[in-house]
């Protein structure tokens, strides 16, 4: 965890070191004072690191919600859909018979 200016880049040079995450080993390590003096300063707490500092008890703030959940797409196509597909690819075959049985015109 670091503190760094919002107009710099995400691995680009920190202004401070504030602790670090070992999510193998569940080793959590954080300058709580440190923290509390930038929050206190106007920086804001990213969810993820707020909802580690909340499972560690370390602060009691409440949980954030640190990911979107996925918008769920429709795979089924509608009838009026199918209809479509189905008429273009007749037209497919009718330009390609055409094409085979000698016309010279041009397939636009």
């Amino acid at each position: 965890m670091v503190i760094l200016e919002h107009t710099s880049r995400v691995k680009g040079k920190y202004l401070e070191l504030l602790g670090n995450y070992n999510p193998h080993q569940k080793e959590f390590k954080v300058k709580k004072d440190r923290i509390e003096y930038w929050v206190s300063k106007g920086a804001q707490v990213s969810p993820t690191v707020n909802n580690l500092m909340v499972n560690y008890k370390i602060w009691d703030k409440p949980k954030m919600q640190s990911w979107k959940p996925k918008k769920k797409t429709v795979g089924a196509v509608s009838a009026p859909d199918a209809k479509a597909q189905a008429g273009g690819t007749e037209q497919v075959k009718e330009l390609e018979s055409q094409s085979v049985s000698g016309r010279a015109t041009p397939i636009v």
